[in-house]
């Protein structure tokens, strides 16, 4: 359960305050499919970077799971990023020298996971995204959808309880994008909190639950009912959680 209360971030630009984000109260429960939408400067990432505990609010409350994030120290926040929380950005972040394997491997480096565990479980997370036949590759020699695909692997490998997803499909083809979405989707039917910051209407609409940010506050927040039939992610394999179970 992520409760936010009274949110404001301010930014000091050339001496002069910017606020980010002006007093947002916000509740996410567990499960939840959630997008954020809004123009450029609206808070969209500063609040996706507040949520993922990358950034701390100038003033207000942010409750994860019961326990108050602003009085986390800086290695209970580590824990937090590292263990609770994935992340997935528009840009990928992959080591270029590594291959999709070592890429995915990463967190479970820090988190100090014997080499063999974790090459396994990598091996797992690239094969439930497609991509087992690629490990060895580095992200030189992958399109840009199977790097956000690794991407994706490597986020989810540490079993995390919720994934915040910033411009997923930003540098994506179509095609590209409707499979990363719907590895997204499908990891939220499996449980995990699901919040996608995206420029893109179409993506943006897919999820049960809309909030839209102008001027860093809530301008709307609207919900639909879950959709019947077949989804974006229906046929495909359930991805594997990082202990192996499915």
């Amino acid at each position: 359960m992520i409760e936010l209360h009274s949110i404001s971030r301010v930014f000091q630009v050339g001496g002069e305050p910017v606020r980010a984000l002006r007093d947002l109260t916000l509740d996410l429960a567990d499960g939840e499919y959630v997008s954020v939408m809004g123009p450029s400067g609206s808070g969209k990432s500063t609040l996706l970077n507040i949520l993922g505990c990358l950034d701390r609010p100038t003033s207000g409350s942010y409750v994860l799971d019961g326990r108050e994030v602003v009085r986390l120290s800086e290695r209970e926040l580590s824990h937090v990023r590292g263990h609770e929380i994935g992340f997935v950005f528009q840009t990928f972040h992959l080591v270029p020298r590594l291959s999709a394997r070592e890429n995915v491997a990463l967190p479970m480096v820090f988190a100090g996971v014997p080499r063999s565990e974790r090459l396994a479980r990598a091996e797992r997370a690239l094969d439930s995204v497609g991509l087992g036949r690629r490990a060895a590759h580095r992200p030189e020699q992958l399109s840009g959808g199977e790097r956000q695909r690794v991407a994706l692997a490597r986020a989810v490998v540490m079993e995390p309880s919720i994934l915040l997803a910033d411009e997923p499909t930003g540098n994506l083809d179509t095609a590209s994008g409707r499979e990363v979405v719907a590895l997204l989707e499908r990891l939220n039917t499996e449980g995990l909190t699901l919040v996608v910051v995206t420029h893109d209407p179409a993506v943006g609409e897919r999820a049960r639950r809309r909030i839209r940010l102008v001027d860093g506050a809530i301008a709307s927040d609207t919900r639909s009912p879950p959709r019947t039939g077949r989804s974006a992610s229906d046929g495909l394999t359930p991805l594997v959680a990082a202990g192996g179970a499915a």
